[in-house]
């Protein structure tokens, strides 16, 4: 059967595994940091195994590996792996999704049914003028959606049914991989590089009809810890530095006008605070530091501990400490040594009648850190838009193109093998 032909069933796996609860939780210490997680990742293994796919399981981590074996005599063909994530994110809840078909869709507003107030239009979705004639699918008002990214799983999971059930396409080994924790930047921990035993990869968690991102931020994490002087209240005159108001006296000498996810866009870094907590004598505030130019980051943290330093010098008997933390890199300084990885899949768009549209990401997938593990990963589309929010929708109609453009994929590997 051509991929013209085939009856897809990607929207009807994505409105069922929306269904099921896998919010990730970034206060947890365990992994993945939450069991519901494997929920999803049984149930992904079960259909695999159905569908005919032998080696499926998931590991004690909740990580899915499964194996599309070579077709005959493409067995010396670099080996492929296309990964999506399992967890939804924190930002809105992931409990109870109940998602809604829109067939058809007309371009007039979008009025979810358990909240009458989220309301999606054009105005505020422009992508949604060039879906018009398209169904989509949303949430009911209450929840995010799970598109992100589960829409890449559907992808997936409808691309491994069409293989498996076609032994007439030529193509090399593919592996299969599900992460946790993607939205707490915790979705490669564990992974066991030796036993996912790929070439290169693609992570099938992109926005826009087209999409291809092989440029990622580069990115840190910094916490910085105000020690005050501690006092009774009612005798604390000339003694008590409280190290809240220090942390706010710090956090008010940031620009206003740049240097923020608010003020910059494009290739534009920040530095961002996500969180203030503590008591009198001791406050603490961390912060993502983003730029697509690796150098920059130490240059904004330098900048960053003279802001505090000036600060606290301010304040007698305060100290503070400066701690940074590695959190991933750009993968275009891994993808852009083998650009081949990101031009199959250019061409892949093309026969799939795609236009192709490599753009940047202001932030990083699972991809961006696999690619420093060895496993080369540039991000393809799946149609999914307004993630981590009620409004949050996908076009069923991109993710059929996202299966086709991943079909046409490992034909252009298997067709530009040397061997």
């Amino acid at each position: 059967m051509r991929i013209d032909d085939y009856k897809y069933t990607v929207a009807n796996r994505f409105m069922e595994y929306v269904k099921v609860d896998t919010e990730a939780d970034p206060n947890s210490t365990s992994f993945p940091s939450t069991l519901k997680q494997k929920d999803l990742g049984e149930i992904l293994v079960k259909e695999l195994l159905e569908m005919g796919v032998e080696d499926a399981e998931m590991d004690e981590w909740g990580y899915v590996y499964a194996t599309i074996p070579a077709s005959e005599g493409a067995e010396n063909v670099p080996t492929i792996c296309f990964c999506s994530h399992m967890d939804t994110a924190p930002d809105c809840s992931g409990k109870n999704v109940k998602p809604i078909l829109h067939k058809n869709y007309s371009g007039a507003p979008i009025t979810l049914p358990d909240d009458e107030l989220q309301v999606i239009t054009t105005e505020r979705h422009p992508y949604l003028i060039q879906k018009i004639g398209d169904d989509l699918i949303t949430a009911s008002g209450l929840t995010l959606l799970g598109a992100d990214d589960k829409a890449g799983v559907a992808c997936i999971m409808d691309f491994a049914h069409f293989m498996i059930n076609n032994s007439t396409i030529k193509h090399g080994k593919i592996r299969i991989l599900f992460t946790p924790d993607e939205e707490v930047g915790r979705g490669v921990d564990h992974i066991d590089m030796d036993r996912l035993n790929a070439d290169y990869g693609y992570t099938l968690d992109g926005g826009t009809l087209g999409s291809i991102e092989d440029e990622s931020f580069s990115a840190d994490a910094v916490e910085i810890v105000i020690h005050g002087v501690s006092a009774h209240p009612g005798y604390a005159k000339n003694k008590l530095v409280n190290a809240l108001k220090v942390a706010a006296d710090f956090l008010d000498q940031l620009p206003k006008d740049s240097w923020s996810p608010e003020t910059t866009e494009g290739r534009e870094g920040f530095v961002h605070p996500t969180a203030v907590s503590g008591i009198m004598e001791k406050a603490t505030v961390k912060f993502i530091i983003r730029d697509h130019q690796t150098t920059k980051l130490k240059e904004y943290e330098d900048r960053l501990k003279g802001i505090l330093d000036t600060v606290v010098a301010k304040y007698v008997g305060v100290s503070a400490s400066f701690e940074v933390k590695e959190q991933y890199r750009n993968m275009k300084e891994v993808l852009q040594t083998v650009p081949f990885v990101t031009d199959y899949a250019i061409e892949a768009m093309k026969r799939a009648g795609v236009e192709p549209k490599p753009v940047i990401i202001r932030g990083g997938t699972d991809g961006s850190r696999l690619s420093f593990m060895g496993l080369p990963c540039p991000n393809l589309f799946t149609g999914e838009m307004a993630i981590h929010s009620k409004h949050e929708y996908v076009s069923v109609q991109d993710m059929e193109k996202a299966v086709k453009t991943m079909v046409h994929l490992v034909q252009i590997w298997e067709e530009n093998n040397e061997d």
